[in-house]
């Protein structure tokens, strides 16, 4: 039989690349005279900006260094054995570079194997284990804990989460099974299924020791001092850690059905990780930890071999790596300051820049309007934010006052914008007002400043080709809500130089914005693919296909809403006008619907009533819809969509709009939240042949997204 240090060496030389974690043993006398203790110390020797993974290499150090207090404690020179982290990191869980380069489904067993057989001898040693999360704690990290018999958690960790059913896969070396019989399988729930499929929600230490997961809580100052006193205690029998009973009936049953209905809601049955998770929760009621902990290895292997796993890692790197790293951006060398900003109106949209540039970049920002009273709202929308984020703890009163003082407004933009470093307009979206409006900064700002504009899908080159100084003006497009959606496409014109471009991504990074580099064409990336999105929607309702039936056909995409609502939140104005400016520029492939314009004539503000607390088709809007005779199925409208984006995400790039399809997923997932199961977009039709039905290629190449061949 292939023992444990075997299994994890044949690992090991997949993965030549790993960034190994040493398991440093070090011994220390207990206070209160309690007994010698061994604390392992999980470190991979570089700093709190690398966080520590477990790869095959780094379980196998684990792997000795519980061999050695194995020993130790079974000769009883030991009372007791901690785990613990490197400054600011406990442990972020697995090496996900290792998993993607897995091409056998018994590799991938190995690997879940591998990680259980370490880690479930700290909960057979013949002493007593502790788990000292001191910093982040992530997925193979917190399940490392889980299997000691007791842990503590400091007061200042940031970051603590199972985030694996939100790449595609299961906490699968202990979470599914030790987690719900830990702390219930309700609250187990929260933390593997919503928390994760809540965009990666992470839990703070308060949350983390309320939940039960930690018995104990420090401040982060002294922690690992008063979590071995606290230790000692637990030693001596001056502390009993009692944990409340676990409900194994009806509740455990409630809670896995409230975790089908999440993920239901998130993922509509398209991707599997939610439901191979909820499986094993499920089995895990009569808490038999050897049938969880191969139900889990088998959910891993079978998820590591799938396309949702590699699209999410894709996904993931896409955020984590090209998202701070934008192809195509000037040296950074090449920017200049920005000491002041101002924005060109006082809107709910030029509202929420304001208030982000006084955050991020923490300096003066002024709004100009063509009244007082519009400027007053602003100013006050921007005042008010700040109150709740006071309110709230996410600022102190210094601070906020700061902030206050920070954002003014005036009706007069020589005086407002003399000083000004990078000035961004948020008008009206129609080509001759923005023109004035820039024609009018650049008659008062200083020779360097920026000119920006928010533009969602006019030419930033027209905008500025009325301008003595066109080099200047880049676009700046946020999406809505400003504070949440991360995607900031920047968008270059015929005449921007270098120096404007490197000034906007470096304002960019200080927004904490992911910055895409765009091409000057019709409605850039997401608008231009959502439109054709919505569009094909629009084209086979207005055809005959029942709105309802439309809707579902694209639900196993596992969108974060459906068509029509996203529709409701943009607004059917803006939703026609992006059409109509697309129409013009491509108007083979983009239509303009006639039932779209009643619904905006009649002052609509979108498809459906919200009473019942479901959408529900407005009987006027109903009552307004014009339809043709042919009534499609769902699959039929789903393939034509997806047809329909495959070739003009191909168009798109032989356009050159973006650098790369991977810019058009990470230009997908942080500005309209596709989800990370799909990779954005391109690996999904690669994945159902869409791709090469159509443009006769795949956006991708194979084993990137995918399964290496």
């Amino acid at each position: 039989m292939t023992t444990t240090a075997e299994l994890l060496k044949g690992a090991a030389e997949l993965f030549p690349d790993e960034v190994v974690t040493q398991a440093h043993v070090r011994h220390l006398d207990l206070p209160q005279g309690a007994g010698r203790f061994a604390l392992i110390t999980l470190d991979n020797g570089l700093d709190h900006t690398k966080p520590t993974t477990f790869g095959p290499a780094s379980l196998a150090n684990l792997n000795a260094a519980l061999d050695q207090v194995e020993k130790e404690a079974a000769e009883g020179e030991i009372v007791g054995v901690g785990v613990t982290g490197k400054p600011f990191i406990f442990a972020v869980g697995a090496d996900l570079k290792g998993v993607e380069l897995l091409k056998r489904h018994e590799d991938a067993l190995a690997i879940g194997k591998g990680g259980h057989d370490v880690f479930k001898r700290l909960s057979t040693l013949a002493v007593p284990t502790f788990a000292y999360y001191n910093g982040a704690a992530m997925g193979g990290g917190v399940e490392v804990g889980l299997h000691c018999a007791y842990r503590t958690v400091s007061a200042a960790l940031p970051a603590f989460s199972l985030p694996e059913v939100f790449l595609g896969l299961v906490p699968g070396w202990g979470g599914c099974t030790l987690l719900p019989n830990l702390i219930g399988a309700d609250r187990a729930v929260t933390v593997i299924i919503e928390n994760s499929l809540n965009q990666n929600r992470q839990l703070k230490g308060e949350q983390v020791y309320e939940l039960g997961i930690a018995d104990a809580i420090f401040e982060g100052a002294d922690f690992l001092e008063q979590s071995l006193i606290w230790t000692a205690s637990v030693l001596r029998g001056e502390i009993q850690v009692v944990r409340p009973e676990v409900d194994r009936g009806e509740a455990w049953d409630a809670a896995v059905e409230r975790g089908r209905a999440i993920a239901d809601g998130k993922v509509h049955g398209a991707a599997p990780a939610a439901y191979r998770a909820l499986d094993i929760i499920a089995a895990a009621k009569n808490g038999d930890l050897r049938q969880g902990f191969d139900a889990e290895d088998a959910a891993l292997a079978d998820l590591i071999m799938g396309g949702e796993l590699r699209s999410g890692i894709y996904a993931f790197n896409l955020v984590q790596k090209r998202g701070k790293r934008p192809a195509g951006a000037p040296d950074k060398s090449l920017a200049r300051p920005v000491t002041k900003v101002g924005v060109v109106g006082a809107g709910l949209m030029a509202s929420q820049l304001a208030l982000l540039f006084a955050r991020r970049l923490e300096v003066p920002v002024v709004l100009t309007d063509i009244d007082q009273e519009r400027i007053d709202k602003g100013v006050g929308y921007v005042h008010a934010e700040i109150d709740k984020l006071l309110l709230k703890g996410r600022v102190n009163q210094d601070k906020a006052n700061r902030l206050k003082a920070a954002v003014t407004g005036s009706l007069d933009k020589a005086a407002a914008f003399s000083d000004a470093d990078f000035v961004i307009e948020a008008v009206f979206e129609e080509m001759g007002v923005k023109q004035q409006v820039f024609a009018e900064v650049e008659a008062v700002v200083p020779e360097h400043a920026i000119l920006a504009t928010n533009t969602s899908s006019l030419s930033v080159s027209e905008m500025a080709s009325k301008l003595r100084h066109p080099e200047r003006v880049v676009g700046f497009h946020f999406f809505n809500p400003v504070a949440v959606l991360p995607l900031l496409e920047i968008v270059r014109g015929d005449k921007t130089d270098d120096a404007s471009l490197a000034t906007a991504f470096g304002v960019a990074k200080k927004l904490k914005k992911t910055a895409v580099l765009v091409k000057d064409a019709p409605a850039f990336v997401v608008n231009r693919i959502l439109t054709r999105f919505l569009g094909e929607i629009q084209n086979v309702i207005d055809e005959g296909t029942p709105v309802e039936v439309a809707e579902r056909a694209v639900e196993p995409l596992g969108l974060p809403m459906s068509p029509l609502v996203l529709l409701e939140l943009v607004g059917p104005a803006i939703g026609l006008h992006v059409s109509e400016t697309l129409h013009q520029a491509f108007p083979d492939r983009f239509t303009v619907s006639e039932n779209l314009k009643r619904v905006v004539e009649a002052g609509k503000r979108g498809f459906y009533v919200h009473d019942s607390g479901k959408p529900e088709l407005d009987p006027e809007v109903a009552a307004l819809l014009e339809q043709g005779d042919t009534v499609l199925t769902e699959e039929q409208v789903r393939l034509r969509v997806l047809e329909a984006v495959a070739q003009e995400i191909g168009l798109m790039l032989d356009e050159g709009v973006v650098a790369e399809a991977q810019d058009i997923d990470l230009c997908l997932i942080t500005g309209a939240g596709w989800p990370f199961h799909l990779g954005g977009i391109t690996p999904y039709l690669d994945r159902e042949g869409v791709a090469e039905r159509v443009l006769g290629r795949r956006f991708l190449a194979p084993g990137v997204a995918s399964v290496p061949a």
